[in-house]
């Protein structure tokens, strides 16, 4: 579902990438582990379009990313890929429902169906009498759910996480993770999960072991 041929990248004369292969198939809980500097992060912003490789190839569900103007990458990011950051990164001035609602307003939704999908995402996430709360009024956990509710808004092919359970205590570490399963096993949803956590890592249904830029 996700091939990676040949992805190299380089800032300045830093050389992160060094020749990855990769392939990351449909319902697939996929983590990528390393030390720090392994260009762990690199890979999966290159991997979720957020950034270009300087040469190889990103093929996507049978799209070739690479090929993509930027406005044509722009709607197949958010169509096609989800994403959930260490830090949330909910605005803070919409409730819950509307954090959640903002990508399929963006895929040209009505407003209707993206409140219908975002009310059954959050009722899913166990957060539907929370929906009217804006995130400072959330707990950690809530908000980090509230983000993978607004990952999961468009149906995308695959959610890319970065370190997700990074900032949260081991209770709300362990509620997030099973989640992740949980939307695998009920949706068939496929994750790319880069992270420190050893925990996760064991868990998951493969896991790429980086150094030095390259796959070990």
């Amino acid at each position: 579902m996700i091939e990676l041929r040949n992805i190299h990248k380089s800032f300045g004369s830093l050389h992160v990438l060094k020749g990855i292969d990769l392939d990351i198939h449909a319902g697939e809980i996929v983590s990528i582990v390393g030390p720090s500097g392994a260009g762990k992060t690199t890979l999966l912003q290159i991997m979720g379009t957020l950034d270009r490789a300087d040469s190889g190839s990103v093929v996507i569900n049978g799209t070739d990313v690479s090929r993509l103007s930027p406005k044509a990458l722009a709607r197949f990011r958010n169509q096609q890929i989800g994403f959930v950051f260490q830090f949330h990164q909910l605005l803070p001035e919409f409730t819950a429902l509307e954090n959640v609602m903002i990508p399929a307003l963006i895929a040209g939704r009505s407003r209707k169906e993206a409140r219908q999908r975002a009310e059954e995402l959050l009722a899913f996430m166990g957060l539907a009498d929370r929906a009217a709360h804006k995130p400072a009024e959330l707990s950690g956990g809530e908000k980090q759910r509230v983000a993978v509710a607004r990952a999961l808004v468009n149906k995308p092919a695959v959610v890319m996480a970065d370190e997700p359970s990074g900032s949260l205590d081991s209770a709300n570490k362990a509620e997030l993770h099973a989640l992740f399963f949980r939307l695998r096993d009920e949706l068939g949803q496929t994750f790319v999960i880069v992270t420190h956590d050893e925990q996760l890592a064991a868990t998951t249904d493969r896991t790429i072991q980086m150094r030095d830029g390259k796959i070990e």
